[in-house]
Formats: C-alpha cells, sequence, structure tokens
C-alpha cells in the first residue's frame, strides 16, 4: 500500500507538471514523432503503444517474480475458495470452522506474494509515465493539428477527447494494452513452466536394469 500511494503521489505530481500546456509530452515527442505517422493512423499509434506498454510491464514483471511461487499461491487460494463454497453449501459446521482457522495463513501467502510481484512497479512506472504523456499529447495536439480527433466504431464515430469518467483515448489504450498483456504474460509463463519442466526431466536419474 505504501508503493501504491507514493505512486499515485508520483502520477499525479508528473500529471500536474505536465498540464495542460503538455509540457513533458511536447519534449518527448521529440523522440517519439516517429510513432504517430502524422496523426493520420490514430488506431495504429495507440496499438503500437499499447503493445510497448504491455510487452515492457509483462516481461519485466515475468523475469522478476518467482512464477512458480506465484501459480502455486493461485492454485492454493483457489483451492481454499473451491472447499469453503463446498462446507458452505453443504452447511458443514465442522469443515467450515477449520477452513476459518487456516484463512489467516492462507491471505498472509497470497499477500506475500502479490506484494513480491507489486515491487516491480516502480519500474515499469518509469517507462509507463512518459509514454502515457506521450499518448496525451498525441491525442489533445497532433491529432487535434490534423484534424484526426475522431474515430470510427461499430456503432458510430467517437471523439477521442470525449469523457465517460475517463476520456474515449484511455478507454482505447486499455482495450488495447489490457487483453495483450494478458495474452503475452500467458505465453512467457507457458514458456518459463516448459523449460522448468524440461529441465527437470533432465534430472531424473535414468534406471539401469
Amino acid at each position: 500500500m505504501k508503493i501504491m500511494f507514493i505512486m499515485m503521489i508520483v502520477i499525479l505530481l508528473v500529471y500536474f507538471i505536465d498540464g495542460d500546456d503538455h509540457i513533458i509530452g511536447n519534449v518527448l515527442n521529440y523522440g517519439l514523432s516517429f510513432l504517430d505517422f502524422g496523426g493520420q493512423y490514430p488506431v495504429l499509434t495507440l496499438l503500437i503503444v499499447g503493445t510497448v506498454m504491455a510487452l515492457f510491464t509483462t516481461l519485466l514483471r515475468a523475469f522478476t517474480t518467482d512464477q512458480f511461487e506465484q501459480a502455486k499461491s493461485q492454485h492454493v487460494m483457489s483451492e481454499f475458495n473451491t472447499e469453503r463454497r463446498k462446507a458452505m453449501m453443504s452447511n458443514n459446521t465442522y469443515a467450515m470452522k477449520k477452513l476459518e482457522e487456516l484463512q489467516p495463513y492462507v491471505m498472509a501467502k497470497n499477500m506475500e506474494t502479490s506484494q513480491k510481484s507489486m515491487k516491480t512497479m516502480p519500474y515499469t512506472m518509469i517507462v509507463i509515465i512518459p509514454l502515457f504523456l506521450w499518448v496525451r499529447y498525441f491525442v489533445y495536439v497532433t491529432l487535434a493539428e490534423v484534424g484526426m480527433q475522431t474515430i470510427m466504431f461499430p456503432w458510430g464515430a467517437v471523439s477521442l477527447t470525449s469523457t465517460f469518467i475517463f476520456p474515449v483515448w484511455v478507454f482505447v489504450y486499455m482495450l488495447i494494452s489490457i487483453p495483450l498483456g494478458q495474452v503475452i504474460n500467458k505465453v512467457i509463463r507457458w514458456y518459463i513452466f516448459n523449460k522448468k519442466l524440461r529441465e527437470l526431466d533432465e534430472e531424473v536419474p535414468i534406471e539401469v536394469a
């Protein structure tokens, strides 16, 4: 929670510095302008930036956290919740009492694993915050200059700058980056687990008859 609180303060501070003049975004545009394609393909630009963000954060998290410990913690938590639902549905008071006694230990272990994965957040923010501010500059300045702030959805044209809780461009970015991050994470975990299984197979001694 302390890390999250500090990161929220940093994000708000940087966002305040960037302001309506897009000071930080303007500076970053000198190095990232090759991604805007002259503002002619806004969805492609958001797709590329979303992919870069998802790839970087997922790779960093995957190779700096213990994937096996994380998977074990998720499995234990899933099994615990399954057993608790069974006990509640069958009104098994004995099982419910035993599960309640175990719950603090299960929750503590799950929290410990989550805290370890959260330690990578400051490093991901170093990349995410600047890219996010550049995308903001891209939407409000670059696209405004070429008149391309409106994109087509199946239900009609929508302005990227229109707001519904959050600006539309934020929703578009989330629709791109979140699924991509999940896919990349699944692929990386599949690779890591398969590699570990091959290593374990090689360590198994061969019995000679």
